[in-house]
């Protein structure tokens, strides 16, 4: 019985030290954690349960059966986060490079398969160099095991990849398809052909890090939602942003502890919106003025800047936040800011997590590039993403609304339950001075002074139209509020409605314009 217990122990050490200490050491020196390093920062304190830490490959060509090592490049298991269960995997680089094998795949699909069983999120810590080139077509399969599986548990378990170090090729796919990307600056990047693919095919040099490192990803692409510093800024976000998320699509995110004060009345709203229309403001500041101190958590920061998204609490409840950015392009909906938008609002939809809504857009971005890259499909994702939406939603009119992103942008007509709008709200098909252009045309020609005339019609337009009453007489907007009474109001409505409930039609599934 000694022997046989000293053997475990053996094998429990062999597999901690994966690839070896040379090869973990390297790891270091190029800023990277090794694999169990990852799970240690990610999970609670003597959480983690491993599954699979005596697993080998199968493979006998090229002289493989004379290279095994326990664990195949793959740290999987269960463990907790803020106390709640979550399965994980943490690829090896030490091992082969991490690179996936028939058995590295059944380990994470294992992993996979007791998530959507038993209703937890899964975080996959990902370092590979891709397909084990040595297994053939066993490894391309196993891709295949990961990615059906990524795609069955969409929308039914919160699903975060972090990419800690190279994933290329067909790896990338499994990321693109979860809930959320997020890369380490100069450690990880990915691409489905690498520099030297595309050198031979295009002639073109081009680095890794400038093909699809963390600020290429985060910034152009819109693949990656985070690029951090370090990996331990990368895990310590990743734990941040499973504090907003349920464990799965039947739960909510439980509640953070508050105390409500009084009438919530917050001051600092009054001033943040300039009394000239064309003058931009910081949308940021609106939302930090309205959810709980210290508790918005962005999402896509870098990417298409013109609209805001990302997790707050209010009065301790899990919210997403979707803003028109004025100081960006003036707030315009293009391309990017609808798919950016569309993305997250189907998140929160999914999970049960509430919607608030902060407009101030003056329409969609016109020009040649945004209709050739098909500005009426994406701005249609949007439209579309809301109108499905089950959860609460709440609008506020902080400033314009006019033409079909008024409608897109969670009105009333698409199913929006409360909205809101500020005294100085503008709802109208356009701005005064287009509109006094088209409406008044011939008065304006006919004048003597084309100039003052112009003037003044805008004028008596934006009396009529450039106002929030129009819409209020109409029910398109339920109250007209002071900015310091927005938080109060937004409280005591998600209170109202967090009971909703909405049928919608029955039907295999919708056809998003993709």
């Amino acid at each position: 019985m000694t022997n046989k217990r000293e053997l475990l122990e053996q094998k429990r050490q062999q597999a901690l030290v994966g690839g070896g200490q040379d090869r973990i050491d390297a790891q270091h020196k190029k800023g990277k954690l090794s694999a169990r390093e990852r799970l240690n920062l990610l999970l609670d304190e003597g959480s983690f349960q491993e599954v699979g830490a005596f697993v080998t490959h199968r493979s006998s060509d090229f002289g493989m059966e004379k290279m095994k090592i326990l664990g195949d490049g793959v740290v999987t298991g269960y463990g907790t986060i803020h106390g709640r269960l979550v399965y994980v995997f943490s690829q090896d680089f030490t091992v082969f490079g991490g690179s996936l094998s028939e058995t590295h795949a059944e380990k994470i699909c294992k992993i996979m398969d007791l998530a959507m069983k038993n209703g937890a999120p899964v975080i996959g810590l990902n370092d590979s160099g891709g397909a084990r080139i040595q297994e053939g077509v066993v490894s391309l399969g196993g891709y295949a095991d990961i990615f059906y599986r990524n795609t069955m548990a969409s929308g039914v378990i919160p699903q975060i990849s972090a990419i800690m170090g190279p994933c290329a090729g067909g790896a990338v796919y499994s990321p693109a398809i979860t809930d959320f990307i997020a890369m380490v600056e100069n450690t990880s990047y990915m691409f489905v052909t690498g520099p030297n693919v595309v050198k031979t095919v295009t002639n073109e040099e081009v680095s890794s890090e400038e093909l699809g490192g963390a600020s290429v990803h985060s910034s152009k692409s819109g693949v990656s939602h985070f690029a951090f510093a370090n990996e331990v800024e990368c895990i310590q976000n990743l734990k941040l942003l499973m504090s907003y998320v349920p464990q799965n699509c039947e739960e909510k995110t439980p509640d953070m502890p508050y105390e409500m004060g009084g009438t919530e009345s917050r001051e600092q709203l009054k001033n943040i919106v300039p009394d000239n229309p064309n003058q931009p403001y910081d949308m940021r500041e609106v939302i930090e003025g309205v959810v709980d101190e210290n508790s918005f958590f962005e999402v896509h920061k870098n990417f298409a800047e013109n609209i805001l998204v990302g997790f707050a609490r209010l009065a301790g409840k899990s919210i997403g936040v979707v803003a028109n950015q004025p100081a960006f392009l003036a707030g315009c909906l293009d391309v990017h800011s609808s798919q950016k938008g569309a993305r997250f609002v189907r998140f929160c939809d999914a999970f049960n997590i509430p919607l608030l809504v902060f407009e101030d857009v003056p329409g969609f971005l016109p020009g040649t590039d945004q209709e050739w890259n098909a500005i009426i499909t994406n701005g249609a994702k949007l439209l579309y993403a809301f109108s499905e939406a089950t959860v609460p939603r709440i609008t506020v009119i902080t400033r314009k609304a006019y033409g079909g992103a008024y409608d897109v942008m969670n009105s009333k007509h698409i199913g929006a339950d409360m909205n809101f709008a500020w005294p100085g709200a503008e709802i109208a098909v356009m701005g005064a001075k287009g509109a006094a252009e088209i409406i008044f045309r011939k008065d304006i020609m006919e004048s003597n002074d084309k100039e003052q005339a112009l003037k003044n019609k805008e004028a008596e337009y934006a009396q009529i139209f450039a106002n929030p009453y129009r819409a209020a007489e109409r029910g398109f907007i339920d109250e007209v509020i002071f900015p310091e009474e927005t938080r109060g109001r937004l409280i005591r409505a998600y209170k109202m409605l967090e009971n909703k409930v909405v049928n919608l039609p029955k039907k295999k599934h919708g056809n998003i314009p993709l």
